[in-house]
């Protein structure tokens, strides 16, 4: 081998060594490849390098082995939310504080951008940023955005428009408006956004939201800023959300952050990055907090929220395989060890017996049993599952890798429905993938006949760039098509709904109150342990918590209201009682 070689190689394989032990470990290992005469140096100085080389691996058999450092491994702790980095060099700390500047944010899309905007609001919070509900006062706009069709997208694209007049007409005697594009949108289309609306001052992707007082300051001096590096391993564990309504009754709490299904029509694995959970000890934290603030429901949010897989703790990082629906199957490798998410519901659910929880977006190939088992013993957890199924056709759920045929599908319905009774379905379905065929559009019709899902999610195919479709598959179905197979599907799953919603007619259902009904002054608005919305008159009842006692039901009560009508999307009934959720199972 050529000396040079060899200090190479050797440079790599000892990199952690203090740099004089592998100077001159390289010097004696390169005489001996190198063909150097022994002659090269004096008897003395061989003799002294013995001496020091028989120390050497004196120590190295003494000392900690490599297995030494994979025991007393620990997983790097989330730095205190307490903790400031240093700024920046090119930034002073005064640079980087809000200085009671006002941020207006406007959320798009779906649950895990709601909560995102709750991250971004605690950071700029933090960073002395004030919020404010009037757009016309705000110094910085931010737009928490989605990629998952192009209709959202371009309602972004419209709604820069808009506030490009907005800042045009900005007060020379005010601080210059910035604009910012938060989230999904701006992850996939960064360079796009910046090149085509020069108005846009910052870009920040779902990874990038501890950037934000830094990017805003770098704004400032006129520039544009940006940040939509993907992490591995971020997920705002520390970041305790700020709820953006203080009169809410529920909140979403984030337990994980991106997808690694790569189904072939969805842009999420490439807009939020790789599957990495919370440590569950950060989730309960969040969790009792909300509880003591007097929150009765939470909903447990991740792009794939049943997979959820925390590997922060050493010791249950086991070689036990991820169990799977009968039939599925994973377009990954089997992953192992860790917390699961059968673990995590169990644990989320004993903080507080009178508090909701709620779980979305899963996977189909993710409910084992020990899961299904927990929904239907514990009272507190919702009665209710999202079922993505996407299409009924098993020919298209193959072009779409969803990882089951339509017969694993309905069987997991019927598996589901045996576990938990009287539990209600939900879920997504797309009309006109590529190369969907009328067969195939029939198919799913008939999968929502058959199924009679109590809510359903349906929207027309949109072909999004870098995925597996965009590169593999063609979108040969024309637009009229797609619209027309969308509409006769959302008349089958209403009519189908409207039936499975009619059984709960003469029915007594538990209602968290949220409010006022939109639609009236004189009725109240709630929803139901199968996530429907149920419409009933604010009238005085019993309080069955005090005897005697009359009262009007208020936001975060738990009532009892006797269902009297239903439609595709509505209960309507009267109200019995205002009781407790331990209580209620004793009336129904």
């Amino acid at each position: 081998m050529h000396p040079l070689q060899c200090v190479l190689r050797m440079q790599r394989c000892q990199r952690w060594r203090p740099l004089a032990s592998v100077s001159w470990v390289l010097l004696r290992t390169c005489r001996a490849h190198s063909g150097l005469p022994s002659t090269a140096c004096s008897s003395p100085e061989r003799q002294q390098e013995a001496g020091v080389w028989k120390d050497f691996n004196s120590r190295l058999a003494t000392g900690p082995t490599f297995q030494h450092f994979l025991r007393n491994a620990s997983v790097p702790q989330e730095k205190p939310s307490s903790e400031v980095d240093d700024p920046p060099p090119y930034l002073t700390v005064d640079e980087l504080s809000g200085r009671q500047r006002k941020v207006y944010l406007e959320t798009y899309g779906c649950q895990m951008n709601v909560n995102d905007t709750e991250i971004a609001w605690s950071i700029l919070q933090k960073s002395g940023y004030l919020r404010t509900s009037n757009l016309q006062e705000a110094d910085v706009i931010l737009l928490v955005t989605c990629s998952i069709r192009e209709k959202a997208e371009q309602t972004i694209w419209n709604r820069l428009q808009q506030l490009k007049v907005l800042k045009s007409k900005r007060l020379r005697s005010r601080v210059p408006l910035r604009i910012g594009i938060l989230g999904c949108m701006a992850e996939r289309l960064k360079e796009e956004i910046l090149s085509r609306e020069k108005m846009v001052d910052v870009l920040a992707g779902p990874d990038a939201y501890r950037d934000l007082p830094r990017l805003l300051a770098v704004a400032e001096s006129g520039q544009q800023a940006a940040n939509v590096l993907l992490s591995l391993d971020e997920t705002y564990a520390d970041v305790m959300p700020v709820q953006t309504s203080p009169s809410a009754t529920s909140a979403f709490v984030s337990i994980m952050r991106g997808c690694d299904n790569m189904c072939s029509y969805c842009i999420v694995p490439f807009t939020r990055g790789r599957e990495r959970s919370r440590p569950v000890a950060s989730i309960l934290e969040e969790v009792r907090k909300l509880s003591e603030q007097g929150l009765k429901e939470v909903t447990l949010l991740g792009q794939n929220v049943n997979s959820f897989r925390d590997t922060s703790e050493v010791q249950f990082n086991n070689a036990v395989s991820t169990n799977l629906s009968r039939g599925f199957s994973s377009n990954y490798k089997t992953k192992q060890g860790g917390l699961r998410f059968a673990h995590l519901l169990d644990q989320v659910s004993r903080i507080d017996p009178e508090m909701r929880i709620r779980f979305t977006s899963p996977h189909p190939k993710d409910f084992p049993d020990e899961v299904l088992q927990l929904i239907h013993e514990r009272d507190n957890i919702c009665k209710q599952i999202h079922l993505p199924a996407q299409s009924g056709s098993s020919r298209v759920l193959e072009a779409m890798q969803r990882g089951y045929s339509r017969e694993a599908y309905v069987e997991l319905v019927h598996h589901i429905r045996e576990s938990i009774p009287d539990v209600s379905l939900s879920s997504d379905f797309i009309a006109g993938f590529c190369g969907e065929t009328e067969e195939d559009h029939f198919q799913t019709m008939s999968l929502l006949q058959e199924v009679q899902y109590n809510m359903g999610f349906l929207f027309a195919y949109s072909m999004r760039q870098k995925t597996r479709a965009y590169h593999r598959l063609k979108d040969d179905i024309p637009e009229e098509v797609k619209l027309r197979r969308l509409e006769e599907l959302i008349t089958v799953f209403r009519e189908e709904a409207t039936k499975a919603n009619k059984t709960f007619v003469g029915c007594t259902q538990l209602v968290l109150v949220e409010g006022l009904s939109k639609r009236s002054a004189t009725d109240l608005c709630g929803r139901n342990d199968g996530n429907l919305k149920v419409i009933f008159p604010d009238a005085e009842m019993e309080d069955v918590t005090n005897s005697g006692l009359r009262v009007r039901a208020q936001p975060g009560d738990y009532v009892l209201v006797k269902i009297t009508s239903a439609s595709s999307q509505t209960l309507k009934g009267h109200v019995l009682c205002r009781t407790t959720l331990k209580d209620s199972s004793t009336y129904y």
